[in-house]
Formats: C-alpha cells, structure tokens, sequence
C-alpha cells in the first residue's frame, strides 16, 4: 500500500491518490493500519482501484452523513450506482433513498420500532437473555458467537417482527448477502448473490401481509397502508428492510462486545461492579469494532469538502471504523472503555439515515451484557477467532469461549 501520487483537480487543494484496496482480503483481517494510513494521508483521498473518493477521518465521514442533499442515498450506499446500473434488488426504502420519499417511510419505521415499543418488549428480551444464559452456564465451553451472539437475537427478534418459525436458518446468511452486495464485483460478491436465490424467495415470501402474525412489528407496518401513509407495495420492503438492520447489527454488535470483554478483563470487571454500565459496554463495542465498517454516498453537485473539489456523481465511500477510532475525535481512541463517552460515534451512522434497527440493537445488546455480568465471574477466549469476511461487516465466525460462573 503506498500513496501513489497527489494531484490538483479543479484547482482545488491536492487530494492523495492511495493504491488501497478496502475490499481486500488482507485489509479485512487487519483493517487498522490502513485506516491510519488513510487518516494521516489527508481529509479526502483518492482510491484508485475503484475511482472513488474516501474519508476516514471523524469531521469528514460526519459531514458526508449529515448532507443528505449534497451526497445522496439513492443512487446506492455500494459501490454501484443505480443511475448508471439496475440494482440487483429493489432498492430499499429506507437505506436506498432520498427525502421527501424517506421521511415519508422512516417515519413508519420509527412509529413501529419507538421508545414506547421498545419499552414494552424490554421484559421479553430480558427474560430471553436469562434464559439464554441459563443454556451457556450448563455448556460452560461454548462458541460465544453461534450460541450466543447469533443464538440470543434469533430467538427473540423474529417474533417480535411476526414471522413463522420455519426457515429461519435464512435470516443470517441474507443479511450477509445485502452487505456484501453494497462491496465491488468481487469473490464475496459475486458468491453472495450467486448463492441468494433460496433466501431472498424465503424472505420476499415472509415480508408479505398474510406470512406475518397478528399483532407483530411486521403486522404494525401493514397496518399504515390501510392509513395511507404507505401502498401495498411498498409495505414488504419496509419489513425486508428490518430483516437485515435488525439483525446483522445485533448479532455483530453483541459479538464485538462478548470479545471486547473476554479479551479486557478489567472492564468486564468494571461491568459486575456496575451492572448499570451495560448499555455503555455495548455501545463502546460498537465504536471499537464498528460492525459496519463502510458505506457509500453519490455526490448530487460539484462539492467542496476540507478544501477539495469533488464533482457531481462521483462515489465517495465514508470509513465509518476509521472515524471511530479518528484521534482527533476521541481521546486513546484504541483502548476499550467502558466508561468512555461514547455519543457522536458513527458505528451506526448519523443523521437521518441512521440506523433503523439501533433501538432493538441497544436494548438487546444491553438486556444481555447484564443477564452476562450478573451471573457470570469470568469469560476467557479457548481458542484462535475465527473473521467472517464480508465487504461491509465485521465481525467473528467462531469465538471459542469458557465461561466461570459467578
């Protein structure tokens, strides 16, 4: 990797032209030297392998989230630009869209997963994090991310949404597919969808009035098409969209945490000391590993960010991870903290395309860092992790683990 020129455009300052490939396997199993290197080499920067522009410092990846007008959402949040391709689903009405059309569809997405509704399920997830740790403390050896990570938001999440109980086994693999898709036409790409046919007919077919149980969050969402906030058609799609945010954020934030934990035993102490720290915990996992590393915006007009000029429809891809862990925004931005101020991290976005699935992911995350704390006295890591790779995840396959109970 090396900076391999610096060149004026538009008479603007010089943007760094990097020879940096983020999609990269060897960039997946260490992101983080790259990510300084791309910090350090200038607020905007040129990646040649793909023609697009990139930030990774804190104030440049935030600026791009917060002007929704200048660098839209609707022309992809991949690499792909749907004004020059056919997407290679329909878009989604939510992460794939500009106002006034998202404001009208967010605003069902918040009225169904509010405050209020998430405070309701809060007795219900709690009871399934006890019982979920009841299950580990008899196991004592177990894989924190399949039994637990993975395990704790499958069983609680998809019935809250409403869905049958067959043919789950789908929600995991789709949600991997949508990520790796937003990635260039590379091997994780081209495999994903090559292999999705059986999960997006399992999840078309589940997002569709009648496959979804009274009552349910899936259900309340139909429900607005009868008040005309939203069609018939466009009813599926906003329940698709929670199939992937409310769940491969969950599962990737809750398995950061469990090996944030496991590997810094002072702050899994910090928490048994002050249960109260739970959702902290969860939180500053998420800024520490950022389980979404990267989106897309397309540039609406010429712009200038920091001092360069960047044209109207060029890609420019924001490094969510590096600003996360941007120096010039946190304070030891590399130590795991639990009682860090952790508000302003990217790890879920910001601005109005932030995520939909945050509030089920915080509550779940935290509903099961306290059942952990509570009852167990010490998780140590039995064996090597192993990355699941994805263009846009990150996250862990396999994570051996021992649990000590309290």
């Amino acid at each position: 990797m090396s900076t391999s020129s610096s060149q004026e455009i538009n008479g603007s300052s010089a943007v760094p032209h990097l020879d940096v490939d983020p999609f990269a396997m060897d960039f997946f199993a260490d992101p983080y030297p790259t990510h300084e290197l791309l910090r350090e080499a200038g607020p905007v920067v040129y990646l040649d392998k793909w023609n697009v522009y990139g930030v990774a410092r804190y104030a440049e990846v935030h600026a791009v989230l917060n002007d929704p007008a200048t660098f839209c959402s609707s022309r992809g949040v991949g690499l792909a630009d749907f004004a020059k391709e056919t997407p290679w689903r329909p878009p989604s009405l939510i992460l794939e869209a500009d106002p006034p059309e998202h404001t009208r569809t967010r605003a069902v997405l918040s009225k169904v997963l509010s405050p209020t509704v998430m405070k309701g399920l809060r007795d219900r997830f709690a009871a399934a994090a006890e019982e979920r740790v009841d299950a580990l403390l008899e196991k004592r050896n177990f894989d924190a991310i399949t039994d637990l990570a993975e395990a704790y938001p499958l069983s609680i999440f998809p019935d809250a949404l409403g869905l049958k109980p067959e043919g789950r086994e789908n929600l995991i693999p789709y949600a991997s597919l949508v990520f790796n898709a937003f990635g260039p036409p590379n091997q994780l790409r081209n495999e994903a969808i090559a292999r999705s046919a059986p999960h997006q007919a399992y999840v078309t077919e589940q997002c569709q009035r009648d496959s979804l149980t009274p009552g349910g969050i899936g259900a309340c969402i139909h429900a607005h098409v009868g008040e005309g906030a939203i069609t018939a058609t466009e009813a599926p799609l906003l329940v698709r969209s929670l199939l992937s945010a409310g769940l491969d954020t969950t599962v990737n934030g809750i398995g950061a945490a469990v090996y944030c934990l496991a590997r810094f035993p002072e702050q899994w102490q910090r928490l048994r000391n002050d249960f109260t720290l739970a959702r902290n915990a969860f939180e500053e996992a998420v800024r520490f590993e950022s389980p979404v590393q990267t989106f897309f915006r397309t540039t609406t007009r010429e712009v200038e960010l920091s001092g360069a000029t960047i044209g109207e429809g060029e890609k420019v891809l924001m490094f969510l991870a590096a600003a996360n862990r941007d120096p010039r925004r946190w304070d030891k931005p590399d130590s795991y903290d639990i009682t860090r101020r952790t508000s302003g991290h990217v790890g879920y976005g910001s601005g109005i395309h932030m995520c939909v699935g945050q509030l089920v992911a915080r509550l779940e995350g935290e509903t099961m860092l306290a059942a952990l704390a509570r009852r167990i006295a010490k998780i140590e890591i039995m064996g090597e992790p192993q990355r699941r790779f994805n263009n846009t995840l990150r996250g862990l396959d396999s994570l051996p683990v021992s649990i000590t109970p309290a």
